[in-house]
């Protein structure tokens, strides 16, 4: 028997997140998404919350401390913040939070914009293995994996997670 945790569809845990956003704390915030799965999620939460200001993307590839070791990634797809982010409450979106090195990059790039009033992160799924002290405020699942386990989200036509396993051994 397996250990393994099974993802529940993407569409169950979306609902979980516009139920949270819904809220009255949130009802102000300007949705930000991280590319690419971060992004792919604020256009649906875009769409079900009905809200008609547009949101923001931000791409991190600069302000990852792993550049030096990975290099560039294929897809740049640069940074669109439709409105001034100083002193706004910006809600910060991704789809899995694991290390939380994505996160501390996506914050650089948000101050290097401006100086929100307040950050809020949400996330679909947060896993274990942080690395950095860095927690969801708002998170559909949270979940144990092993070492050689990671959560993929898949789209953005049609939405998904496939869990991956990696058979690489660490040296």
């Amino acid at each position: 028997m397996s250990n393994t945790p099974k993802i529940p569809a993407v569409e169950i845990l979306l609902a979980s997140l516009v139920d949270e956003l819904t809220a009255d704390a949130y009802s102000d915030g300007v949705l930000v998404g991280i590319r690419r799965g971060g992004a792919w999620i604020v256009d649906e939460l875009q769409a079900r919350l009905g809200r008609t200001d547009p949101p923001g993307y931000i791409d991190i590839s600069f302000y990852r401390d792993d550049f030096a070791m990975v290099g560039l990634q294929p897809e740049v797809g640069g940074s669109e913040l439709p409105v001034s982010i100083d002193d706004a409450h910006v809600i910060l979106v991704d789809d899995v939070i694991h290390t939380g090195r994505t996160i501390r990059a996506a914050m650089n790039e948000l101050f290097d914009s401006g100086r929100p009033k307040k950050i809020s992160l949400i996330s679909l799924i947060e896993r274990d293995g942080h690395e950095l002290p860095i927690r969801a405020d708002i998170c559909s699942l949270r979940v144990s994996l092993a070492p050689n386990e990671h959560v993929k989200l898949l789209g953005p036509e049609p939405l998904a997670f496939e869990l991956v396993k990696r058979n690489r051994e660490k040296k």
